[in-house]
């Protein structure tokens, strides 16, 4: 069981930037394609986007290219979401997410483990 723990949530003022981080427990979170997604309240949750096993295939929702990049360090077993240009849309709850399978999956159902969230706001 891969236990994924996410940090770096805050409150930034529009045009600001955050990086999230999530932790993984286990060596076996380096052969796993890790995703990042969203959810407002009232809204379902949305992909953000995703990195392959050795970082060379990335992913990314139309609304977060060219602000968010997705990274990973497999020493640390840590994946990270530097988010600049922040909006206010961007406010959400963030979620870390590995998939066991080597295809990089935008859709949430693919993936097998979660970490707990964190809160992500961005005033106007």
């Amino acid at each position: 069981q891969v236990q994924l723990v996410e940090s770096g949530g805050g409150v930034v003022q529009a045009g600001g930037s955050l990086r999230l981080s999530c932790a993984a427990s286990e060596r076996r979170f380096r052969i796993s394609t890790m995703g990042w997604f969203r959810q407002a309240p009232g809204k379902e949750r949305e992909f953000v986007a995703a990195i392959n096993w050795n970082g060379s295939n990335t992913r990314y929702a139309d609304s977060v290219k060219g602000r968010f990049t997705i990274s990973r360090d497999n020493a640390k077993n840590t994946v990270y979401l530097q988010m600049n240009s922040l909006k206010p849309e961007d406010t959400a709850v963030y979620y870390c997410a590995a998939d066991r399978e080597i295809v990089v999956h935008v859709t949430s159902g693919e993936y097998d483990y979660w970490g707990q969230g964190t809160q992500v706001t961005v005033s106007s």
